[in-house]
């Protein structure tokens, strides 16, 4: 149950952010935060990560419906003793729900955390691709791990 209570807070700090840009700043409009490093600039996205897939709402759709599913049944499959992977779980249901809502309501997600790093402008995110990120940076982590303990395992009944 906690690891929908945990979503859930995602989704709510996703929309109430976005809610915030969108009520105080015109698209394109930019905040300095740390001059040369971080911005707040109002963006709006159509597409996935980096614009890719601009206007494909339908594949969103059908695709964050598929994931969201996916993750609930391993989210009940796994309930008992593996808190990472849940947490991991609840992030991408988060950060899944959060940009679907936006797309369903707006045709376009809300982006506005913007970095510079190394001269790099990296792409406009939000919260929801935070947990997105983090979610599944932990369970390609667990993965690499489990691979890696059931090899040392093999070699050591060898």
């Amino acid at each position: 149950m906690i690891y929908y209570i945990i979503a859930l807070l995602i989704v709510a700090l996703d929309q109430i952010t976005k809610w915030m840009i969108i009520q105080t700043m015109n698209v394109h409009e930019s905040i300095e935060v740390i001059s040369g490093f971080f911005y707040i600039t109002s963006h709006r996205n159509s597409g996935a990560a980096w614009g890719m897939l601009q206007g494909q709402m339908w594949l969103f759709y059908i695709v964050t419906v598929f994931v969201v599913g996916v993750i609930v049944y391993y989210m009940r499959q796994y309930r008992n003793g593996y808190k990472l992977l849940n947490t991991g779980f609840a992030l991408i249901l988060g950060g899944a729900i959060g940009n679907f809502i936006d797309r369903v309501v707006m045709q376009e997600v809300v982006d506005f955390l913007d970095f510079t790093i190394f001269n790099y402008n990296f792409p406009i995110f939000n919260v929801a691709d935070i947990a997105l990120t983090i979610g599944v940076t932990i369970i390609i982590i667990l993965i690499l791990f489990d691979e890696w303990n059931n090899k040392r395992m093999k070699n050591d009944d060898e």
